[in-house]
């Protein structure tokens, strides 16, 4: 996915003094006028300092920028972390999706 030039796209970069320790990325479903975080990572040595909020804060002042109704994010089954982040910051489960993969 091309993020550079693309006004419906968003990359962040997150840093700590000059390490780059987190990321976000950031795309707009134009026919759902939704936001979707595809990614929003920091390094584990860099967590709790408020780096991932701050990416996250910056994310969803974009998305109200461009018009979004609402963002979605993924957590992993599992992902007993990123499911406390982004519940910690307003967001709600929506849809589980389940998978079995075919022989």
């Amino acid at each position: 996915m091309a993020y550079l030039g693309d006004p419906e796209r968003l990359a962040l970069v997150g840093t700590l003094d000059d390490w780059v320790a987190g990321v976000a990325l950031c795309r707009i479903d134009s026919p759902a006028a939704r936001g979707v975080l595809d990614l929003c990572f920091v390094e584990p040595g860099a967590r709790q300092v408020g780096l991932g909020q701050m990416l996250l804060e910056r994310s969803l002042l974009w998305f109200r920028e461009h018009g979004c109704t609402g963002v979605d994010g993924t957590a992993l089954p599992g992902d007993r972390e990123a499911k406390q982040f982004f519940e910690s910051s307003g967001f709600k489960a929506r849809l589980l999706v389940m998978h079995r993969p075919l022989d």
